[in-house]
């Protein structure tokens, strides 16, 4: 596949960006940067995600203009310095990269007047997701229901803390709409009270017997207890490329392909390769897109995934109290007629 797409000729005659702002939700503020790049009278568009970064992140002017193929683009922008200052978290680089990326691949198929589903040779089907959330500090079982109440069919992803009671997990198990249970486990974060972690995975593994259980700590004691659910462990923070499959704790068997975090097209059509060739099971997600790099990673789970529980949602779902209107899981692929975007 990506052989097929770095052959394609790409102009690029400039580019611009102008920045995405939503309202605040679940405590965190929400800003990203919509990328322009421009040819041949076509413009092809990405998204650089900034909403985990400090303000001053700014990219500097890069010397993009020319005549090029996809991949020597790719490989000319591996070689440039993207940022005016070295960012907090080196991870960062992986998001900035992909919004140039996207954008160039974006511009390339408007340019030859091909959509992604052709060149790639697979076609779009309508995509499963869930929404993803938190439930507060402290938590509550009203931030599910609120959602639940205004779109009963909706299925979500949570994240899981030790602190939850186990009123709560019943609570939440009792809804039957839970796909995943998301453990934060593999960022390195605090965990506010150790003591209460494995009975957590204990209750988590019996109340939830068919949710993928994401991102496990790496911690004693639990390990043991999801081994007889090593089939349903999942991992996002870790997989950043194919070689990253074989380092996580429990043999990955299902994976959160994550196109922003990971940064490159050709590696993530590498990582798309070995587990379709592996029979690992894959499922999207996203990283605070506000603008078309949502729609970016809606398609590549109705080509690549579009059966599992991809935390994809549309981008309103994400907002702290969802508008009316929204359209239901599956979601309809409905690919550009050109281009790498959802129409």
């Amino acid at each position: 596949m990506w052989a097929r797409l770095a052959d394609l000729p790409l102009v690029v005659e400039g580019y611009d960006s102008r920045r995405l702002e939503a309202a605040p939700a679940h405590g965190q503020e929400r800003g990203t940067d919509l990328l322009r790049l421009y040819g041949a009278g076509e413009e092809g568009l990405g998204e650089d995600i900034t909403t985990y970064l400090p303000k001053g992140s700014a990219a500097p002017p890069l010397p993009l203009a020319g005549e090029w193929t996809l991949g020597s683009f790719c490989d000319h922008l591996a070689g440039l310095d993207q940022w005016t200052k070295a960012p907090e978290w080196d991870l960062a680089r992986n998001w900035r990269n992909w919004g140039y990326e996207s954008a160039a691949l974006d511009l390339a198929l408007r340019q030859g007047g091909e959509p992604l589903h052709d060149v790639v040779e697979r076609t779009p089907r309508p995509v499963r997701f869930v929404n993803s959330f938190g439930l507060g500090d402290p938590p509550a079982f009203a931030t599910l229901k609120r959602r639940q109440d205004h779109y009963p069919g909706l299925r979500f992803k949570l994240d899981a803390e030790a602190t939850w009671s186990p009123e709560l997990l019943a609570e939440v198990a009792g809804t039957g709409a839970v796909d995943t249970i998301d453990f934060k486990g593999q960022y390195g974060l605090e965990v506010k009270e150790p003591d209460a972690l494995v009975p957590l995975y204990e209750r988590v593994v019996e109340l939830f017997p068919d949710a993928i259980l994401e991102d496990p700590h790496d911690l004693p004691g639990i390990a043991e207890v999801l081994a007889p659910h090593a089939d349903r462990v999942s991992y996002d923070a870790p997989i950043r490329s194919v070689e990253d499959l074989g380092s996580v704790p429990i043999p990955a068997r299902i994976v959160n392909v994550k196109p922003t975090r990971i940064g490159s097209i050709r590696t993530l059509l590498e990582l798309y390769a070995h587990c379709d060739a592996n029979g690992i099971r894959m499922y999207g997600g996203g990283m605070g897109e506000l603008g078309v790099a949502r729609g970016q990673i809606e398609l590549l789970a109705s080509l690549f995934h579009p059966d599992t529980p991809n935390d994809v949602a549309p981008t309103p779902y994400n907002d702290e109290d969802p508008p009316d209107g929204l359209p239901p899981s599956p979601l309809e692929p409905l690919a550009a007629t050109s281009g790498f975007r959802r129409e």
